[in-house]
């Protein structure tokens, strides 16, 4: 179980994300950070999500808001893929390498922190806000007939052009993470 949050580290995690939000108003025209804070202290479940986020170099913003649903999403935002690296796509993956296996895999390290990866739908959305993953790649949600085959998909960002590529699931990198998806 994950160790409960500080108030003095909500505090400095709603204060890096304001002025987060406040210099990048470009990612959510028309939204208003305190209506974005009451929902995060309504739910300090995704308060904790933003805190894993951030603490791994995610710099997770407020991209969207879904009216029909009330809810906002945050997205790592930061340039390159965020320091969760070095991980293999799924845990059958994980387990089905006989040697070198990474510490873990994306589907379970998403999993504890609270967040989703992003689908390629919503990778492509955050490239039409900024340019991401320039030298590094981030591993995306995988269709389950790709993944029922061995494979695994990832994004990345060259030539001024996004890419998405294929690889065995039980592959990893230093230079691929993967971006996660908060809805609060």
């Amino acid at each position: 179980m994950k160790k409960k949050l500080t108030q003095e580290q909500i505090n400095e995690l709603l204060k890096t994300l304001k002025a987060r939000f406040e210099k990048n108003m470009n990612r959510h025209k028309d939204l208003k950070w305190g209506k974005i804070q009451q929902k995060l202290e309504a739910h300090p479940e995704k308060v904790r999500s933003l805190y894993e986020m951030e603490t791994t170099e995610g710099e997770p913003d407020v991209v969207d808001y879904n009216k029909k649903t009330d809810e906002y999403s945050f997205v790592d935002c930061s340039p390159e893929s965020p320091k969760r690296r070095s991980l293999c796509y799924d845990y059958p993956a994980w387990d089905a390498r006989k040697a070198n296996k990474p510490e873990s895999n994306v589907i379970d390290t998403a999993s504890e922190m609270g967040i989703e990866l992003l689908t390629e739908e919503e990778y492509r959305q955050l490239q039409e806000l900024g340019k991401f993953d320039q030298k590094t790649s981030s591993w995306i949600k995988t269709p389950q007939q790709i993944r029922e085959l061995g494979g695994a998909i990832f994004c990345d960002r060259r030539y001024n052009t996004v890419f998405t590529y294929h690889n065995g699931a039980d592959s990893y990198y230093a230079a691929r993470g993967f971006r996660g998806l908060l809805k609060v």
